[in-house]
């Protein structure tokens, strides 16, 4: 196991020498600096598990120095011991102030340094090992809940077998939608990097209504009647049942459902108010809903289905194009259209 290491920072060698003595029988590895430039420089490229800092250095002092470590991502987290022959009531709560963890007068002690750095060394082991552990946890939770969503959107697979391909379609057509409008400049107060990670995460799940449609409606092969229409759209209020159910088993609303439930409500409305099931129009459509109805328009173009043959990439190019402003926001379509080669080659490498 690897030795924890101490960096001592002290204008002075002698000082150095001496706090090392004190400190070699807690079976450490120590590094030093002799000046505060130097120590951030240093510090930077070891990232020692405890820093004993002068207060007095000239120079850069050990206040500005933690400072400058404080801004760096790498080394901000580290703790200080602030070691000085000041002892004034202003300097103690400055130290503190600056994240210092504890603070030791010279002359200092052998005994008193010792076990100081001692509990600091066992408190952020300690604490590093807790964080190791939450972030283990954290990305088993992230794991197990990609898999409930695959699995749950597969669910509509196994009532429709050409559903599980036109799921993995969906879901790259969406995050490649996003990425080209958020690279344009669109939408970019809501399109941030954790918002499509949700987007890609929740298209999987915008069927999951159908769960809930009849066989003879959901597989017939044939074209629809218009009853039978009427029941197949409901599949959209059936996906909102299913996840307003898992958030009130959540307990409290999650960021993820709301964007699932936008999805999964909104995905067949269009861009004229004459979609399903709320006949919303515009900017009332949620952006997550306005950016799935483009991509789960354009699969369902350009695949087989028992009712229908596929049509050609371009064929479905000129449908999409024709339903900008009326079936689709213009800026998507647009958007899609700069993009549209890298549509057909996704829907190319995970055909049915």
């Amino acid at each position: 196991m690897k030795k924890p290491l101490v960096f001592i920072v002290d204008d002075v060698p002698e000082n150095i020498q001496i706090a090392i003595s004190h400190l070699k029988e807690l079976d450490c590895d120590f590094a030093y600096a002799t000046t505060g430039e130097q120590a951030l420089e240093r510090i930077a490229s070891t990232l020692p598990q405890l820093i004993l800092m002068d207060v007095m250095m000239p120079g850069i002092n050990g206040f500005q120095t933690v400072e400058a470590l404080s801004r760096n991502m790498a080394t901000r987290f580290i703790p200080v011991i602030f070691l000085t022959a000041r002892a004034e009531s202003d300097d103690v709560v400055r130290g503190f102030s600056l994240g210092g963890v504890d603070y030791i007068t010279k002359p200092f002690k052998g005994v008193e340094l010792r076990s100081r750095v001692r509990n600091h060394l066992e408190l952020y082991a300690y604490r590093t090992d807790l964080e190791r552990l939450v972030d283990e946890r954290t990305k088993e939770a992230e794991l197990l809940k990609d898999v409930v969503i695959e699995a749950m959107g597969g669910l509509a697979e196994y009532r429709d077998p050409e559903t599980g391909s036109h799921i993995q379609r969906t879901k790259a057509y969406v995050l490649l939608l996003a990425h080209t409008l958020k690279r344009q400049g669109h939408f970019l107060a809501q399109l941030t990097e954790e918002y499509i990670v949700l987007l890609g995460k929740s298209a999987p799940l915008h069927d999951i209504g159908k769960v809930a449609i009849r066989d003879s409606i959901l597989l017939k092969p044939g074209k629809l009647t218009a009853e039978e229409f009427g029941e197949m759209k409901k599949h959209t209020l059936f996906g909102e049942e299913v996840i307003a159910k898992l958030e009130h088993m959540a307990g409290q609303p999650t960021f993820f459902l709301h964007c699932a439930g936008e999805i999964v409500g909104s995905h067949h409305e269009k861009f004229d108010g004459s979609g399903y099931p709320r006949g919303l129009s515009g900017n009332d459509i949620p952006l997550a809903g306005r950016i799935m109805a483009v991509a789960d328009v354009y699969d369902a173009l350009v695949s087989k289905r028992v009712y229908k043959s596929a049509m050609s990439h371009e064929e479905a190019m000129s449908i999409m194009l024709e339903g900008k402003g009326a079936h689709f926001d213009p800026v998507l379509i647009d958007a899609f259209m700069t993009v549209a080669p890298q549509f057909r080659g996704i829907a190319v490498a995970n055909e049915d």
